[in-house]
């Protein structure tokens, strides 16, 4: 049984993740396949459109075995944080092998750039202030063409297996669509594209499965927008948060005062410089309050959010041998900056999701039932 490991934030889920899943099990019919799975607030900077109760029964819906939490502490950093925690999870769980969508699939290359940068023979010989890192780094490269995100993010999965000298096998999948494509209405499309749709109010009912259409969380704008600002103007410390750098948080202070709604922030705040997902990403941490120094935790524990029996059978087998608790360690930074999350992920939502998290019953789903019910 091989067992393999998916990295996904589900934003929301959709036929491109279905089309993962199936091409997985196309390639491994007796895979035992374990997730970690980003939560409320995401890498981009983004906040899911899916609660992380409901992203958990649709993926054990959709013949994933084991759902593991990403902490929201790592889950909101850069691609090589992101990349680094979701490895080492799934390296505590044993897997053999991560199988990522990916823009090129060329493997080799990815895992030349990543070896390059991890043995340190890689360095910045155009030095730009006012470009930002993808351009950096495919100049650097001498590549004609902008690495594409999921790339970018595939190169830091190889980073973190170099750097730990894990033994896992890196496989891509060719994504069906572009993240940047919001025109495109093929059956699958980028979660990108149906958010796009979605707040233009066009139909998006082919695109995904239908529990994911009928859980869909609309996040209150206006509320965002007003809770950012008011830690904006109360903190007097802003350089504190992770991302703030180099007079952006004098720049965050002034633009605020000026900006009429979040967009609008937003656009004020870009350059060259910072992509829009560099601010986004910026913005959140700022708005949970994750400072410099949450940067450099490590990881407590290992939450499980729910699985399948034949997953529940691999727990047992392997719980053992798990180093890393299994169970939220209550004064934790790691567990109290997750239910802050899921509180302020409750109010930008309306909604009372913040429960799953606090109660802490792993989902079970039972294929024969097709029921899920909540470990006693």
């Amino acid at each position: 049984m091989r067992k393999i490991g998916i990295i996904a934030e589900y934003n929301p889920f959709h036929n491109g993740h279905i089309y993962h899943i199936q091409k997985i099990k196309e390639l491994y019919p007796d895979s035992l396949l374990i997730l970690v799975l980003n939560g409320y607030f995401l890498e981009r900077g983004e906040i899911s459109v899916l609660s992380k109760e409901n992203k958990t029964k649709l993926a054990l819906k959709n013949d994933i075995d084991i759902v593991l939490e990403l902490p929201v502490i790592y889950g909101t950093q850069s691609s090589d944080t992101f990349a680094e925690a979701s490895i080492n999870i799934l390296q505590n769980f044993q897997i053999e092998e991560i199988i990522f969508g990916s823009e090129s699939t060329n493997i080799e290359k990815i895992q030349e750039i990543a070896k390059e940068q991890v043995e340190k023979k890689f360095t910045f010989k155009i030095k730009d202030k006012t470009q930002n890192y993808p351009t950096l780094l495919t100049k650097n490269l001498n590549i004609p063409n902008i690495i594409p995100p999921n790339d970018l993010l595939a190169i830091s999965y190889c980073k973190a297996i170099f750097k730990n000298h894990y033994s896992i096998k890196t496989t891509p999948i060719l994504r069906t669509s572009s993240y940047h494509n919001i025109t495109s209405s093929e059956p699958i499309i980028s979660a990108s594209n149906i958010r796009h749709k979605r707040k233009n109010q066009e139909n998006i009912h082919k695109y995904l499965p239908a529990d994911a259409l009928n859980s869909w969380q609309e996040v209150d704008m206006k509320k965002l927008f007003e809770f950012l600002k008011y830690r904006i103007l109360t903190d007097n410390h802003l350089d504190s948060y992770i991302d703030v750098t180099e007079g952006l948080d004098f720049k965050m202070k002034k633009e605020i005062k000026n900006a009429k709604n979040y967009e609008e922030f937003i656009k004020n705040l870009k350059s060259k410089r910072y992509t829009y997902n560099r601010i986004n990403r910026m913005l959140i941490h700022v708005l949970l309050g994750h400072q410099k120094k949450i940067a450099k935790e490590s990881l407590s524990y290992i939450k499980i959010l729910g699985f399948s029996k034949k997953g529940q059978e691999y727990l047992n087998s392997i719980r053992k041998n798990i180093q890393i608790p299994l169970t939220p360690i209550k004064d934790s930074i790691q567990y109290q900056e997750e239910i802050k999350a899921s509180l302020l992920y409750d109010m930008l939502t309306h909604s009372q999701n913040s429960l799953f998290d606090i109660q802490n019953k792993p989902i079970i789903y039972t294929k024969e039932t097709s029921k899920e019910s909540n470990q006693k």
